[in-house]
């Protein structure tokens, strides 16, 4: 019997080729787009799970405010006291661990290189997080201060085929570490990444337990079957305990623990270790891959249904023969089943080549090895059945309830209730597109508007050379040579990206104010040129000088005095008008000084954020050399950059980005989505397209002799095209009506994470809508002029 089934399924398949072709393709690019964003999906909601101590790790994120701060601030760094404070104090904690920045130049024999993934780690890290061994012993890796354990690609970068145990690398010029340990390198869907890891024993600030200055990531290892919020609150309630008197002036800190798998997509945390996901963007990427997957089952649904009336006859003859309902169900639910089937195969082989671009696309490494094995074959054979019975339940239980004496006298109607269906249908599939459409449009607006910012700063042509730490005699020599170098305006250094400042101060001091007096504030260590490198605005006061400069470098502690730029929202904080702040003191982190003057808001950190306060004052110590280039003969300046940073530093390789990309890079995110959702509009846009030309060809097809009979009346061909395509694009226009307000709401609510944002413009709409009816319109104006322009005496004698 089911070969029998089978048999006529495929006849009836190999017949109807076009009506299958359409169905299959559909089917086949929307399952092919489920299973790419499934897979991107399932790599993102991966993070960090591959630890065999996943669910009993947390991070500790540090909360504080100040007594004069408008609003709390959570960051991902925390001081070194916490950990091994907590340890001693808390049974429930098992373990914890410290993790520390440490990138710098590495050596061996001839070979130097940046390795800008190096970290520094307490003994207990390879206890805590499971980085699989290669060689060396993980318990004891990291106990020697001198130790350093590397993966299995520095190992051969640096040491090709040579065992790696025991080797020594040179670090910074000065620091010897041993190799201890080799591991696999980390998966991508890590958010703790790293190519090296040191001893954080080897760091001056290891020795103390502080509660101020954060620079750690501190991760702690819960024993089982411990909750997470208990410790949190024991912990907060030592700190209130251990700081009573700050809380009781209103200075707060408090923790909070963050699930090891949460981190990625769920932290709001600034300063994370990694750029992290969002987990908004996992839910608007699961709904397209949803949607699209109903789109190609809406195709599937609508076709069969459109063709229910050919197949009227057929369906009357199985009946008087003897079929009984659930064999005819039987019947269609195995051709459902067939069309899935291929479709499933097709959509597997279009994921399976569309890899290396959606990889490149989405920033990630994807393939089906994404899934594990028996993962995979779960959701293949899960698929195959959701759309089997999806795409093909109504149409079975429809087809199979046809009157068999009304469909062999030919009485078989396209049925009202049929005909609600399929418009309905067309209806969703272009409501779908249109607000695609209109989403991608507003993205692409507010991404375009972000990159082209007026954020206060000049970040064109300036090229940033991350030079791991240097003093300010060191720097002053460099940029001296380089500012005489054909092709480069000016240089100067800070301690930060000047679009990314991670400090974290506070104002303990201002006149005027109370003895308890704290604000707490961003803070950028420049050398004195850095205002007039990067074009900020000074509104009020004077630059720094080399007198600044002199003063903040004093080697006599007692004899240095600072020199404090500040930006209008700190001089709105500190209660003072941007003229009343010039030569005012203030007192930060234990630097006094005075207010040389006040500069216009810029952004210094993500758009996401209004901008909040920051000083600037003249230091001795940096992390980066900033060189604005005029942008003429750019390689032949690059050129002569690096000959300069080479004579200057060879132990340090010289290495580059421009300012502006580092801008462009904070928001990788959203470029991502926006890029993503911009491709599967497309396929929304061909799959809705597919399904209304299908159907087209069963609309013209069902009226062959209507439009014969009106031709030869004298009926126009544009007249005729215009019958047959009005229909459609009607229901085209009301999808436009309907997806309108859908996606303004949408938009509305996704703009609205951006501190600086676009107006949604009424023209966006109107785009949208226009070329939503154009595309349908070509779609069906091709049936309707193939139909306008066949000859009616042939219509009209064979009805075909």
């Amino acid at each position: 019997m089911i070969k029998n089934y089978i048999k006529t399924a495929w006849r009836n398949l190999v017949i109807n080729r076009v009506t299958s072709l359409i169905s299959i393709a559909g089917l086949a690019v929307g399952i092919g787009c489920f299973i790419l964003l499934a897979t991107y999906l399932l790599n993102e909601l991966r993070y960090d799970r591959f630890h065999a101590n996943a669910n009993r790790i947390v991070r500790v994120v540090y909360n504080y405010k100040s007594s004069d701060d408008a609003e709390a601030k959570s960051v991902a760094v925390t001081p070194t006291a916490p950990v091994p404070v907590f340890k001693q104090q808390l049974q429930e904690i098992e373990d914890g661990v410290r993790i520390y920045w440490y990138n710098n130049p590495v050596q061996y024999q001839d070979k130097l290189f940046n390795e800008k993934r190096f970290l520094l780690a307490d003994a207990p890290f390879f206890k805590i997080f499971s980085f699989k061994f290669l060689r060396g012993n993980a318990a004891t890796a990291l106990k020697d201060p001198s130790a350093v354990v590397i993966t299995a690609s520095i190992a051969k970068k640096y040491f090709g085929n040579e065992d790696a145990l025991g080797k020594v690398l040179k670090v910074n010029n000065k620091q010897n570490m041993m190799v201890t340990g080799v591991v696999e390198d980390v998966p991508e869907y890590s958010q703790i990444k790293f190519d090296m890891i040191g001893s954080y024993a080897i760091t001056e600030h290891s020795k103390t337990r502080r509660w101020d200055s954060a620079n750690d990531y501190s991760y702690l290892l819960l024993k089982p079957g411990v909750n997470a919020a208990s410790v949190q609150q024991k912990m907060n309630t030592y700190v209130a305990d251990m700081f009573k008197d700050d809380f009781r002036q209103g200075h707060k800190m408090w923790f909070t623990l963050e699930p090891l798998t949460d981190v990625h997509l769920k932290s709001e945390a600034t300063y994370s270790l990694t750029p992290s996901g969002n987990i908004k963007y996992i839910y608007i990427l699961g709904a397209v891959a949803v949607i699209l997957l109903l789109l190609a089952c809406v195709n599937f649904l609508n076709l069969v249904t459109a063709k229910a009336i050919e197949r009227g006859h057929e369906i009357g003859v199985r009946k008087v023969m003897g079929a009984a309902r659930p064999q005819l169900f039987t019947q269609f639910i195995i051709e459902s089943a067939m069309i899935t089937l291929v479709s499933l195969l097709g959509g597997l082989f279009l994921a399976d080549i569309s890899f290396k671009w959606f990889s490149d696309f989405s920033g990630q490494q994807l393939s089906l090895q994404t899934w594990n094995t028996s993962w995979l074959i779960m959701a293949l054979a899960g698929l195959f059945i959701v759309v089997t019975f999806l795409a093909g339940t109504y149409p079975s239980l429809y087809l199979s309830s046809f009157n068999p004496i009304i469909t062999l006298k030919g009485k078989l109607t396209n049925t009202s209730g049929g005909r609600t269906l399929r418009r309905s249908l067309v209806i969703f599939q272009f409501v779908v597109s249109v607000f695609f459409m209109i989403c991608t449009v507003i993205a692409g607006s507010q991404l375009q508007y972000i990159q082209h910012l007026n954020i206060g700063i000049d970040r064109s042509q300036v090229m940033v050379i991350d030079i791991g730490g240097k003093s300010l005699k060191d720097i002053k020599s460099f940029n001296n040579e380089v500012t005489q170098l054909p092709g480069v305006l000016n240089a100067t250094a800070s301690y930060d990206s000047p679009v990314d400042v991670h400090g974290g101060y506070s104002i303990n001091h201002a006149d005027g104010k109370n003895s308890d007096y704290n604000l707490s504030v961003t803070a950028l260590p420049v050398e004195r040129n850095f205002l007039k490198t990067l074009g900020i605005k000074l509104v009020q006061g004077i630059d720094f000088t080399d007198a600044d400069e002199k003063r903040s470098t004093e080697a006599d502690e007692n004899k240095r005095s600072y020199g404090f730029i500040i930006n209008e929202k700190a001089a709105n904080a500190l209660g003072w008008k941007a003229n009343e702040a010039v030569g005012k003191h203030i007192g930060l982190n234990g630097r006094t000084g005075e207010i040389r003057g006040v500069v216009q808001n810029f952004n210094f950190a993500s758009v996401h954020q209004e901008i909040t306060p920051i000083v600037m004052f003249t230091e001795d110590y940096f992390g980066k050399v900033l060189i604005k280039t005029s942008g003429n003969n750019l390689t032949q300046t690059i050129s002569a950059v690096k000959e300069k940073w080479t004579a200057f530093n060879p132990a340090t390789p010289f290495e580059y980005h421009f300012l502006d990309q580092e801008f462009d890079d904070m928001y990788k995110a959203e470029q991502r989505t926006g890029s993503i959702l911009t491709a599967f509009t497309l396929v929304t846009i061909f799959i809705s397209c597919l399904g209304l030309f299908g159907l087209a060809v069963f609309s013209t097809r069902q009226r062959v002799k209507e439009v014969g009979v009106r031709k030869v009346l004298g009926a126009s061909v544009f007249s005729i095209v215009k019958l047959v395509s009005g229909d459609f694009l009607k229901l085209v226009i009301i999808s436009v009506i309907i997806a309108s307000p859908i996606a303004w709401y949408a938009m509305h609510r996704w703009l609205q994470d951006f501190a600086y944002k676009i107006n949604i413009q009424i023209w966006v709409f109107i785009a949208a809508g226009a070329v939503a009816i154009f595309i349908a319109f070509i779609t069906v104006s091709v049936q309707s002029l193939r139909a306008a322009l066949a000859n009616p005496v042939k219509s009209l004698r064979s009805g075909d």
